[in-house]
């Protein structure tokens, strides 16, 4: 039998290495993963790989990460995995699909595994996902065959730009639900070979992100243009609309669709998608779509809102005119969405 591969695994914090606090909440430690790794007699065998262990400072519960996170997440991915087979990134779960979707889009010539993992419950604890999770994560990230971003929680691998939290009490905390998952495991490994992206071509390295105003905003009943005024104001320079169904918006208020025109008039992309679990944008179905399509609103096809906002904030980053990021928001570079075609045959 050859040498086991070796594998980084990058703990950025979140509770899969936390630690009791005194007063019963729970907090990241450093050296807790680590001490905690001493006690899995597994990690010492084959099939499991041979692990390089960092850990970053300050550990962060996910709650706190930004996109200056990301980037730091990136840079330690592109410096250290041309000399191991793949990743493993310890990362909280409640903003995992944030940072699965920035790193989908951040690493260009990405041509082996990043799998993200977490746990709802801490691996020093008795009762615990994360000893599965994390066992599991890293032999997928021993895998060639995977050469991508993935999130990888409790029996399914989902591409990363594909998955959404949607539970937080069950082990179970991830969907995927616009794209299958990658592999299911079970007893074993079934991979969906049909859905796994080929190589990037190389070299691997992490695009730049800059301080870019991009915010979000989920549409609700009785919104005014005064409120959308409030919120596409300088700087800011890409919004993420969340939509009702298939990408619709009010059309009894005639100022709420000038106040989105004036936006994109002055280079604002405004990237639309539905506040609906599955199913994609389709502004050209309905009178309360075409009106957002008409003031310059990009279809966000069937992207997760994660997925939209971490895009758009990578290619507002760039050296790019408004009208090349719209275009771009509108196809896809990573497996983020699916091409319209596809989108409708999944909806009907």
């Amino acid at each position: 039998m050859g040498e086991r591969p070796r594998v980084l695994l990058l703990h950025t914090g979140g509770t899969l290495g936390m630690r009791r606090r005194a007063d019963g909440s729970y907090a990241p430690e450093a050296g807790a993963l680590a001490e905690a790794l001493a006690g899995l007699p597994e990690l010492a065998r084959a099939p499991l790989p041979q692990l390089d262990l960092v850990e970053f400072e300050p550990l962060l519960d996910s709650s706190d990460m930004r996109p200056a996170d990301w980037q730091h997440i990136a840079d330690a991915l592109a410096e250290r995995l041309p000399h191991v087979a793949g990743a493993v990134v310890v990362h909280g779960t409640d903003t995992m699909a944030y940072t699965a979707s920035a790193l989908s889009f951040l690493l260009a010539g990405l041509d082996r595994p990043v799998v993200l993992t977490g746990a709802q419950i801490p691996l020093v604890e008795v009762r615990s996902d994360a000893r599965e999770n994390l066992v599991t994560a890293l032999l997928l990230a021993s895998d060639a065959r995977l050469r991508e971003v993935a999130v990888y929680m409790s029996g399914r691998l989902l591409r990363g730009n594909r998955c959404t939290k949607v539970s937080s009490a069950g082990f179970d905390a991830f969907d995927s639900p616009n794209l299958p998952a990658l592999a299911e495991v079970g007893v074993d490994v079934r991979w969906r070979d049909a859905l796994l992206r080929p190589a990037a071509a190389p070299p691997l390295r992490a695009l730049r992100l800059r301080s870019v105003p991009v915010v979000a905003l989920r549409l609700f009943p009785g919104i005014t243009g005064a409120t959308l005024r409030q919120v596409l104001r300088d700087p800011v320079r890409g919004l993420v609309l969340e939509t009702y169904g298939a990408g619709n918006a009010p059309t009894r208020d005639d100022d709420l669709l000038a106040a989105i025109e004036e936006a994109t008039a002055r280079g604002v992309v405004i990237v639309n998608v539905t506040q609906c679990l599955r199913g994609t944008v389709r502004m050209d179905s309905y009178a309360a779509g075409r009106g957002l399509l008409a003031a310059g609103v990009v279809s966000g096809g069937d992207m997760t809102a994660e997925a939209a906002l971490t895009k758009l904030t990578v290619l507002l980053s760039q050296p790019l005119e408004p009208p090349e990021v719209a275009r771009r928001m509108a196809v896809d570079l990573a497996g983020e969405r699916s091409d319209d075609a596809a989108a409708a045959g999944a909806v009907a």
